[in-house]
């Protein structure tokens, strides 16, 4: 069924004359989409918190913005332009999946591929996207995610800039890390002003925003997940983030899964990435946040809350005390944790 809908699917883009002209369709999703980001509405990133002083400092204008139908935030299948696209960037992910997709675009008479980033991806993810598009072998991956001589440009967790790519079949490592880096210069290093870092170090807000982009059920919940990290910063407990034991968990060759299911044994897990053992954030970003998120590590919402988990059905609850958690623990799963 999956492959009959995208035959579809391709079948009404090549109709429409639009599968030739892939590099004008991206230049145009990109401007759409960019009109839609805050970075084009802001020449620096804003922030709200107050790591110094401990405290968030929740501004209205800021608010305002994060509320609005045009921020990061609120794209939603209302939008037609966000949904039409949606369905584009999961059509183009199905594409660059499926084996016959490379025949195709040789028919098309294109060398172009498209590889979608999706937010919350580890850098190794991410170098297995585009090495699967390029059909990069072992050593060129590698390549991709290194610095050398012959590749200088740095490219640490938490840079890889999630989104739609387009690359073309004989691009190397280095260009393609070029072209990644260029993407997170333009959506985060141009808007990260001084005022922004003084209070809150790049690497810092990377680290806090890749821990909400795994452990947010949506863009809904990520501002006040983030409130609640700061809150436990500002009195110094312990994290307790069950996305940074998964990335530990997986750093392990003993591991099939990048994001392996968390068990009452990993807790005590040796590793500096275990923030259940240690204190503080982790030694650098888990994965790859969007823009959305950055801004949600930098604008936390204000909040009493110190613990919060999704039910079943994707529901956020965050409770004041451990025995107020613990209670709805129980309710929802029976169980306490």
């Amino acid at each position: 069924m999956k492959k009959v809908l995208i035959v579809v699917l391709l079948f009404v883009i090549i109709g429409e004359g639009v599968v030739f002209s892939f590099p004008r369709i991206s230049a145009w999703h990109s401007q759409q989409k960019n009109q839609q980001t805050f970075s084009t509405m802001f020449e620096q990133f804003p922030v709200t918190v107050d790591p110094k002083n401990k405290v968030i400092v929740e501004n209205i204008d800021v608010n305002t913005f994060l509320n609005d139908a045009n921020s990061p935030f609120q794209a939603s299948a209302l939008n037609a332009v966000g949904a039409f696209w949606g369905v584009v960037d999961w059509l183009a992910s199905s594409l660059t999946s499926e084996g016959w997709y490379q025949k195709i675009a040789g028919v098309a008479g294109t060398t172009a591929r498209i590889v979608v980033i999706t937010p919350g991806m580890r850098k190794e993810q991410v170098a297995r996207a585009f090495a699967k598009a390029l059909s990069w072998n072992t050593t060129q991956t590698k390549q991709f995610t290194i610095t050398t001589k012959s590749s200088p440009l740095p490219l640490p967790e938490g840079s890889f800039s999630p989104g739609t790519y387009l690359v073309n079949a004989n691009m190397t490592p280095q260009d393609v890390q070029t072209l990644v880096n260029n993407r997170f210069t333009e959506e985060i290093l141009a808007h990260y002003g001084t005022t922004t870092a003084e209070k809150v170090p790049l690497d810092q807000a990377l680290t806090i925003a890749s821990m909400i982009q795994r452990e947010a059920g949506g863009t809904s919940d990520m501002r006040i997940i983030s409130g609640i990290i700061w809150n436990r910063l500002f009195i110094n407990m312990r994290l307790q983030i069950d996305a940074t034991v998964q990335y530990a968990k997986a750093n392990s060759s003993t591991v099939t899964s990048w994001w392996p299911k968390v068990t009452p044994a990993d807790l005590s897990r040796k590793s500096p990435y275990n923030t259940y053992q240690n204190m503080g954030l982790p030694p650098t970003p888990i994965s790859n946040p969007s823009v959305a998120t950055v801004l949600a590590a930098l604008n936390p919402v204000k909040t009493s809350c110190m613990y919060y988990f999704h039910d079943n059905a994707g529901q956020f609850h965050c409770s004041n005390t451990y025995v107020e958690h613990v209670a709805l623990l129980k309710q929802y799963f029976g169980r306490g944790k």
